[in-house]
């Protein structure tokens, strides 16, 4: 019984990692999708943990291999869903998560036709500079780059099928969990799942 592949993504500053981050702790049955990435760590970042960190040539080595399920150039940089990380899990019957942009989530769906995928929102863009700030990471030059592209990436939340708005964090992390639980439970993937119960259940309806 294979797996269930969710997508999340949102503009850079919205709180995606910190929600998937809650999330996988809440929810131990997700695996979570180690993404590749051509940027040099950001302080406290950990290869093999927040991102598997390559060089810009070893990269487009890997595009050129055919060994990405989806990448894509953001922010200047590189980055990259490898499907060794992916496939095995889902077919071993693992839902895995991908936290990636929504170029990355455009090119897995075209691919992965069952694939849930969820948008966060900041509550403003006022907020969102406001946090893009507080992390501390980036350059002024950085954070007026990465808000110029905000609304660009936020025009794309019509493309997926739910929407979560990261105003309050914790009523933000119980919608995404209510998301992937109700996901779960689609008739499809119930009856792949339970398929002998519901036979039996029809047969001794009658």
């Amino acid at each position: 019984m294979r797996g269930t592949l969710f997508i999340v993504a949102a503009p850079s500053g919205a709180g995606k990692s910190s929600l998937v981050k809650a999330v996988i702790a809440r929810d131990p049955t997700l695996r979570l999708s180690i993404s590749f990435t051509s940027r040099p760590p950001r302080p406290g970042e950990v290869d093999g943990v927040h991102y598997h960190f390559v060089s810009a040539d070893e990269f487009q080595r890997m595009i050129a291999a055919g060994d990405f399920h989806e990448h894509a150039l953001v922010h200047g940089d590189w980055k990259g869903t490898a499907r060794q990380s992916v496939e095995p899990q889902l077919e071993q019957g693992h839902d895995v998560l991908l936290e990636i942009d929504w170029q990355g989530a455009r090119q897995v769906r075209a691919t992965v036709a069952d694939a849930i995928s969820v948008f966060i929102l900041p509550p403003s863009l006022a907020e969102l500079d406001r946090r893009l700030h507080a992390r501390g990471q980036d350059s002024e030059a950085v954070i007026a780059r990465r808000l110029a592209a905000a609304r660009e990436e936020i025009s794309h939340y019509g493309e997926f099928d739910y929407v979560v708005i990261n105003e309050v964090f914790e009523r933000a992390v119980d919608e995404l969990c209510a998301i992937f639980t109700a996901s779960r439970l689609r008739r499809s993937v119930q009856a792949e799942h339970h398929g002998g119960l519901i036979a039996a259940l029809l047969a001794g309806a009658d």
